[in-house]
């Protein structure tokens, strides 16, 4: 896009968050010098998320707004405002204070919490996704309330992590056989199982929630759960109902079906982060990354694809972390595909990892306590360097030494 047309282009990103800020933040530094807003549903100044579940929780952080100076980057910021429409055909989005015209829209409206059906409204059930949900949260575990925490999914272990670091009795219940149950497969998850009750938590599974009702849980087996609290983390689904009927191309699951360089299926729109799926290449399927670095990095290919400055494929090695129970588990890659699964070292001991292959091509590792063998494993995937399967299975060898 030349200088001159830049000027005149006014890019509008719609969500605040790390997604929205890391686009407006790469079309600056990538030289965009056009007219930007950043539109934010929640009135805060735009914040991190991961310190939610952590730091803030627990009272050590008041908040954890982004280190960005909108004002000297030339970024409009216009928050507390709820988008509530898009018409394409006029290229303007409807929001509670009128329409707002661009040339390039950005959707970056990330996920929004699955809620739990007839919880709603309940005193004392909560969410954790926004810095609102995490203070209301606060004073539960100041108080050392007594919690059920609904899903043991990655949100559910560190919000009972958190709970039972404040001194909170806590029990979380999981519909499925074990802790993450849609995300890896049950040979890896069984011994994670062990972490709640190591750490006092107890672990509740094959248990489906029937009613809440204020100060306790019944379940569908009929057993009662005192609960001063109860916390629902129960997946997330992509917040991008008011695209509806904007002529937009959705999945069934409501996610934005992105083109491998995140433009959407309408001219001059984009998607970015939770809110959107992307074909890999890499994988030989679409993706759709409920994670923080999907967030950081996607940003990068909008900005390269909106200013001319590249035009390079998404096509990431997807990665996450998480902090639960005293250890630092990390994921990177994408399992789905593979053939053969190697465990380093002892899923008893307090690290260990385990190396998923295709054809002897590392395409995912997860790692627990062992943050060499993720950063030299994501090298290995995103190279996709075969390596010897009994040297790669020896967690004494550093997965580098272990390339065929």
């Amino acid at each position: 896009m030349s200088e001159q047309k830049q000027a005149q282009q006014h890019v509008v990103i719609v969500g605040a968050g790390m997604a929205g800020v890391q686009t407006a933040v790469a079309l600056r530094e990538q030289g965009f010098t056009g007219p930007l807003t950043l539109i934010g549903a929640e009135p805060h100044q735009p914040y991190d998320r991961p310190p939610l579940s952590k730091a803030i929780l627990l009272g050590k952080a008041e908040d954890s707004a982004f280190d960005v100076d909108f004002e000297v980057l030339g970024i409009e910021l216009r928050l507390g405002l709820d988008v509530t429409g898009l018409r394409a055909a006029d290229h303007e989005i409807d929001t509670e204070a009128g329409p707002v015209r661009y040339d390039i829209l950005v959707v970056a409206t990330g996920a929004q919490p699955v809620t739990l059906p007839g919880a709603e409204g309940v005193p004392g059930v909560h969410l954790l996704r926004t810095l609102d949900d995490a203070v209301r949260l606060g004073p539960v575990l100041e108080r050392r309330h007594t919690v059920v925490v609904v899903g043991a999914g990655w949100i559910g272990a560190e919000f009972a992590t958190a709970a039972r670091e404040a001194g909170c009795a806590v029990t979380v219940v999981e519909a499925a056989d074990r802790p993450l149950a849609g995300a890896l497969p049950a040979e890896v998850t069984t011994p994670m199982a062990e972490w709640y009750g190591a750490h006092g938590a107890e672990l509740l599974t094959h248990a489906r929630v029937d009613t809440v009702e204020p100060g306790r849980v019944l379940l569908a087996d009929g057993r009662e759960l005192p609960a001063d609290a109860v916390v629902v983390g129960i997946g997330a689904r992509p917040a991008t109902g008011w695209l509806t009927g904007s002529g937009i191309v959705l999945d069934p699951g409501g996610a934005v079906t992105a083109d491998e360089r995140l433009r959407t299926s309408l001219p001059d729109v984009y998607a970015v982060g939770d809110c959107a799926s992307f074909p890999s290449a890499r994988y030989g399927e679409r993706l759709l990354v409920h994670h923080w670095d999907n967030a950081l990095q996607g940003p990068r290919t909008v900005a390269a694809a909106i200013t001319g400055a590249a035009d390079t494929p998404y096509d990431p090695v997807p990665y996450f972390w998480s902090e639960q129970f005293g250890r630092f588990v990390q994921y990177a890659g994408h399992h789905a595909d593979a053939d053969r699964l190697l465990w380093r070292g002892d899923p008893a001991d307090e690290a260990w990892s385990v190396l998923w292959l295709r054809a002897d091509v590392p395409v995912a590792l997860l790692a627990v306590g062992r943050p060499r063998d993720l950063a030299q494993g994501r090298k290995l995937i995103e190279t996709a360097t075969a390596v010897d399967p009994t040297r790669a299975a020896d967690p004494s060898v550093p997965l580098k030494a272990a390339v065929a």
